[in-house]
């Protein structure tokens, strides 16, 4: 059992709200992780037909069956025993009463939101982190291997084939819990959305071009796009301006939060062919994102991550904000550090006065401080304080 670096924060919290409440993609441990720090509670999983039904019909009953607390896995299945859930924790008056799981936050937090405000705290588990899935390797892994590997746990669990682990994920999971949500009717197109989607991870998101690519409006491709958002496929990065408002109406950069899937959707079948791929450098950049907003939902902190770019092409990849004081990042694939990996550090640099801390992360090993700026090699990317 590897332990997930989330678990220390979550049995914290159970000592102080009567209901945690876990959100993540599908397959990124929820389950594992609540059975194994909630040894001792009851387990329902609302996946099981017959207890969903009893949930929805009968929620009163359902949970007198429960009567010290437990584990109910896919609450978003039953979404308004949640509603029976806040009587229930309100009259026990004990902490780490219910710990609930969900996949699909946007059902989940609505429920959420309106009947356990102030009662739960809410968490959110994505797939493993480097150090969580490599960790206790004796032979550290190869760049390529990792990010074709990507990094739901039970690839690692079970030593599945990457390929074929990604298929049967996407077409058991990603499609039929996204084609209710959305309502697809024409599956074919939306599988080349998510393909597209995948080509232009690292780059600035352009809605009409995807639409115009696979025939489908704008208005249901910003839906589609908030909805693989929502169910923590992607991570779209709003751009950074000292105005905060102007970062809500510029386009985001998108970004697929698990490498491993970009690299199925890209049809590529192996680390040899990504290592001449012409979006390997992207898909590092993606890995690197991806570990930094791990970190941060680890810590239980929201998100802070920005990109700068301005109208003559100078950017930085990643800007991570902390209010009093602002970090910059660059991210490279190459394994030399080389003077034009400082560029755009130095021209933020000059706009702002406000930056404590500036990183370069890159493809080769090993870890320095030159010019100032801490040279991060790609297998330290998650020890980067975020």
């Amino acid at each position: 059992m590897i332990k997930r670096n989330l678990s220390r924060k979550i049995m914290q919290l159970a000592r102080q709200y009567p209901v945690v409440t876990i959100t993540g993609p599908r397959q990124s441990g929820k389950t594992t992780l609540c059975k194994m720090l909630f040894r001792h509670k009851a387990y329902v999983s609302l996946e099981d037909i017959d207890q969903r039904t009893f949930a929805k019909t009968d929620p009163r009953g359902f949970l007198d069956k429960l009567p010290h607390g437990a584990v109910i896995d896919e609450v978003q299945r039953a979404p308004d025993i949640v509603s029976y859930i806040q009587t229930v924790v309100d009259d026990k008056q004990q902490e780490g009463f219910f710990i609930l799981t969900g996949s699909q936050q946007f059902e989940l937090l609505e429920g959420v939101s309106q009947s356990l405000a102030g009662r739960t705290a809410l968490v959110k588990l994505l797939p493993f982190t480097l150090s969580e899935a490599y960790g206790l390797k004796k032979r550290p892994p190869q760049l390529d291997s990792v990010l074709y590997t990507g990094f739901y746990p039970r690839i690692f669990d079970k030593k599945l084939n990457p390929t074929e682990a990604m298929s049967f994920y996407v077409n058991l999971y990603i499609e039929r819990d996204l084609r209710q949500l959305i309502n697809v009717k024409d599956l074919s197109r939306f599988e080349i959305f998510l393909k597209l989607c995948a080509g232009r991870t690292g780059q600035i998101l352009n809605l009409s071009s995807i639409g115009n690519d696979c025939g489908v409006n704008y208005g249901t491709i910003k839906n589609w796009i908030s909805v693989l958002e929502a169910s923590y496929l992607i991570k779209l990065l709003r751009p950074y301006y000292r105005n905060f408002n102007k970062r809500l109406v510029k386009a985001p950069k998108l970004y697929f939060l698990d490498t491993g899937l970009a690299c199925f959707l890209l049809d590529i079948n192996n680390e040899k062919q990504l290592a001449s791929h012409p979006l390997r450098g992207a898909l590092f950049e993606s890995f690197v994102v991806s570990e930094i907003l791990k970190t941060r939902f680890n810590d239980c902190k929201n998100d802070n991550l920005y990109y700068f770019r301005d109208n003559i092409g100078n950017e930085v990849d990643l800007i991570l904000d902390h209010g009093i004081h602002i970090d910059q990042m660059e991210i490279k694939s190459g394994k030399t550090v080389s003077s034009d990996f400082f560029k755009g550090l130095n021209y933020f640099s000059a706009l702002n006065k406000d930056i404590k801390n500036s990183y370069i992360v890159y493809g080769g090993t090993e870890s320095c401080i030159r010019e100032g700026v801490n040279v991060t090699g790609w297998r330290d990317a998650d020890s980067i304080k975020a």
